[in-house]
């Protein structure tokens, strides 16, 4: 198993991974984990900034001889580069381990990969000031939205790629499977990590949050397409409280803050409460969202979210932007996609809860299909299908010390 992220360091792709692990070694299979030096897995070495993660990777395999390599691929955790002299060239430090393993096969899980009008909502945040300011906003965000049209291609091509040289790829949405033309849809997965489910009362209490009032929680790791900035002009109803709980994850060096002093609607501050406990433990976590009454994810872009599949393997439904992803689920009934606006967000709030009953019973029909045992026992059935087809191997060891590309 192999991603740069594994617990103790933060990050949602490092937790996926763990869980993972612990559910097929639950299901008798032997399990090595590669990761960064900071994670407490079995083999070390990656990271985004070592040219050396493919040779690294191959050195681990010509010491294991593994019947499978599943990469959980997060472009950015393995180095992701754009050539500023063609931008459609798209490179990650593991594209060598790609281009010439010949001997194992490879199962690649997708974690990110977007529609062209997402990407290029990152572009159209452009900064009045800069290198070129003295050309005026719409030439430099023509410019903008041209590179970074080019690096989209590069992008896809570089994941389509991956897709095409695994055995099998695996995404957590039709969504995914549809943008990458291809992939085996398994759910994230997701469960409590509290046994036995306390009561809201108890949960509300231990973590210090209201008990007379309804819960919309808004979790996870602080960047700017996570859309929070709606959140401080929403007009949240009056037995509502927003709660939020914000992190970082071990890569993330983006600097972005929401201001509760700017909140324009809400004047009582005791509208937003903002936990401020960084990253949380899967205790924690669990206690939080079932202290919680609804999930809100107002994100810009998203490939897919751990914390949607979070929220709902504690039942709870979601409010959350229109974008593909969020609507594959919504359409299932198991919350509510509107547009990012704030107060198309609170209107979402009050719909959510006069048909509140209805949404818990669609996710109660839906959640088994998240427990990391079902999760496990379907890459299982991938694994077993790959090892039966390709047969007996011979590993043909690969020389760690050449560094031709």
């Amino acid at each position: 198993m192999v991603s740069t992220e594994f617990p103790p360091m933060p990050g949602g792709v490092g937790r996926y991974t763990f869980n993972l692990t612990k559910g097929l070694k639950k299901l008798g299979h032997e399990v090595f984990v590669m990761c960064n030096d900071k994670g407490n897995g079995d083999f070390h070495g990656l990271s985004p900034d070592n040219k050396e993660n493919s040779h690294i990777l191959f050195k681990t395999i010509n010491e294991i001889n593994p019947d499978i390599v599943h990469i959980q691929f997060e472009p950015g955790l393995y180095g992701l580069s754009f050539d500023p002299r063609n931008y459609m060239n798209c490179t990650t430090y593991l594209d060598l381990f790609y281009k010439k393993n010949k001997d194992v096969p490879i199962v690649t899980t997708f974690h990110s990969g977007y529609k062209l009008n997402q990407w290029l909502g990152v572009a159209s945040l452009v900064k009045k000031e800069g290198r070129i300011g003295t050309l005026g906003m719409p030439l430099r965000l023509c410019i903008r939205t041209w590179k970074s049209t080019l690096n989209y291609i590069g992008f896809m091509n570089l994941l389509k790629e991956k897709l095409q040289i695994s055995h099998a790829g695996i995404t957590f949405s039709n969504c995914m499977s549809n943008i990458l033309g291809g992939g085996k849809v398994i759910y994230h997965g997701a469960e409590p990590s509290i046994f036995p489910r306390p009561t809201k009362e108890k949960a509300r209490s231990l973590l210090s949050l209201p008990q007379d009032k309804k819960i919309a929680l808004a979790v996870g790791y602080k960047t700017a397409g996570k859309g929070w900035d709606i959140l401080q002009n929403m007009n949240i109803p009056n037995n509502w409280t927003v709660v939020i709980n914000s992190s970082k994850g071990h890569y993330n060096k983006e600097n972005y803050d929401i201001k509760l002093e700017d909140n324009i609607l809400n004047k009582n501050k005791s509208a937003i409460i903002d936990l401020q406990k960084g990253f949380l433990d899967d205790e924690t976590l669990s206690m939080l969202f079932y202290a919680s009454d609804v999930v809100l994810l107002p994100y810009k872009f998203i490939s897919a979210s751990g914390v949607m599949f979070d929220a709902l393997a504690h039942q709870l439904p979601f409010i959350a932007s229109e974008l593909e992803f969020f609507k594959e689920f919504s359409n299932k009934g198991l919350g509510i996609t509107t547009k990012r606006k704030p107060q198309k967000f609170s209107n979402a709030i009050k719909r959510l809860e006069k048909d509140y009953s209805n949404y818990i019973e669609c996710i109660n029909n839906f959640k088994n299909s998240l427990t990391w045992e079902s999760v496990s026992k379907q890459h299982e059935s991938v694994y077993y299908s790959i090892i039966a087809k390709e047969g007996p191997r011979k590993l043909e060891y690969y020389s760690i010390h050449s560094r031709q590309n």
